[in-house]
């Protein structure tokens, strides 16, 4: 099995639910399973400001699908919730599922870059993923735990329980 942790995010179409219905969606995948769910967090936009705030929240699962087959059972899942894949970089979105760490693989390839790319500089996904596993190291040993040292909130919060 690999364990994996992905990101969610939404801020378009009650963003909240967005969030709630891709996890279960994510943990009726074939051959996975979900490990620790985040709490769901409130982040600003990156990117242009102009656009709504969004939720976020980090899934750890384990799955015995490999890295390609699994990106595109994400992918689909974006679709269904009416993703729209556009040219603006980092613009307004109903769902966006990213893998952030699978197993302690190092991938480099034109579909998919793992460890994720932004992780590191992220608030709204190092806080939620270190929430689901403190003691977490990347593949290049860096610990979660210290990567928000250098992490500020930056206005993220946390949701109350519902």
């Amino acid at each position: 099995m690999n364990q994996v942790y992905v990101g969610l995010g939404s801020n378009l179409a009650q963003p909240e639910q967005q969030i709630k219905d891709a996890l279960l969606a994510i943990a009726s995948l074939p051959d996975t399973c979900v490990t620790a769910t985040s709490s769901l967090y409130v982040s600003r936009p990156m990117g242009p400001q102009d656009q709504p705030s969004y939720v976020n929240a980090v899934v750890g699962v384990q799955t015995e699908m490999q890295p390609v087959e699994f990106l595109h059972c994400l992918q689909k899942i974006e679709l269904e919730h009416g993703r729209e894949r556009k040219a603006e970089r980092w613009g307004p979105r109903t769902l966006d599922l990213d893998i952030l760490l699978f197993s302690n693989q190092v991938i480099d390839s034109v579909e998919l870059t793992v460890p994720h790319y932004g992780m590191k500089e992220r608030e709204f996904v190092l806080y939620p993923l270190h929430e689901i596993a403190p003691e977490l190291q990347l593949p290049n040993g860096t610990k979660v735990s210290e990567m928000l040292n250098n992490c500020p909130l930056n206005g993220l919060e946390k949701l109350p329980y519902k």
